[in-house]
């Protein structure tokens, strides 16, 4: 007795999805190709992220308050951690509670964090960084861009200074600019013709600034 036609037909079908699906490489060795870069570069965007940059290398910088620090203790996650500078000067680590960090360099600070921690711990190695300098401020004030508050950087000159605040408007008289500036308690005015400082005329003018300086843009 014959089949009929149409279990031939159904039969061939079955056999060329088969065969097809024998003959079509697994998808699996290239999505884990595909993953394995993916999670390198995660890795590696996480390693820029916990990059620690310094706001100073001065070694010489006298911490101060308001000042962001970083410290890391190698091996101890769970002690190393960012942390402010309170207005008391003093700053919280677990283990240790409070110390006393404002008017110390960070070499210092790290030196009393590590004899403290070795009441815990076997060797401990401690680096502190300053990541963000609060506690030392000059003000550009009158005809600039962005008047304000700046940060004052280690050696920061008038210049440097200038250099943040955006640029002048155009009502600026850049030969009378001036700097109030604290010397022997008392406030003083100093003088900056901005026109013959960029000339390399007038250096003297262009003097290394100190906390609260306040720099005027008539």
């Amino acid at each position: 007795m014959k089949k009929p036609k149409w279990l031939w037909f159904i039969a061939l079908l079955v056999v060329s999805v088969l065969s097809a699906s024998a003959q079509e490489p697994s998808s699996k060795p290239d999505e884990k190709s595909k993953a394995a870069p993916v999670q390198k570069a995660e890795s590696s965007a996480k390693k820029v992220e916990s990059a620690v940059k310094a706001a100073t290398d001065d070694p010489n910088y006298s911490i101060g308050a308001q000042d962001e620090l970083n410290i890391d203790v190698w091996k101890e996650p769970e002690i190393s951690r960012t942390v402010p500078v309170r207005p008391d000067g003093m700053i919280s680590l677990p283990l240790l509670n409070d110390i006393q960090a404002a008017g110390l360099t960070p070499m210092q600070l790290g030196s009393q964090i590590t004899e403290k921690l070795k009441k815990f711990m076997a060797e401990p190695q401690v680096t502190v960084t300053v990541t963000r300098i609060n506690s030392k401020r000059i003000f550009i004030m009158g005809e600039v861009n962005r008047a304000g508050a700046y940060p004052l950087l280690p050696n920061m000159t008038v210049l440097q200074a200038l250099s943040s605040a955006g640029g002048f408007t155009r009502f600026a008289n850049l030969k009378k600019i001036y700097i109030l500036h604290m010397e022997n308690g008392k406030q003083i005015r100093l003088p900056f013709n901005y026109k013959e400082v960029v000339k390399g005329r007038l250096p003297e003018q262009n003097i290394i600034l100190k906390g609260n300086d306040t720099i005027v843009v008539p």
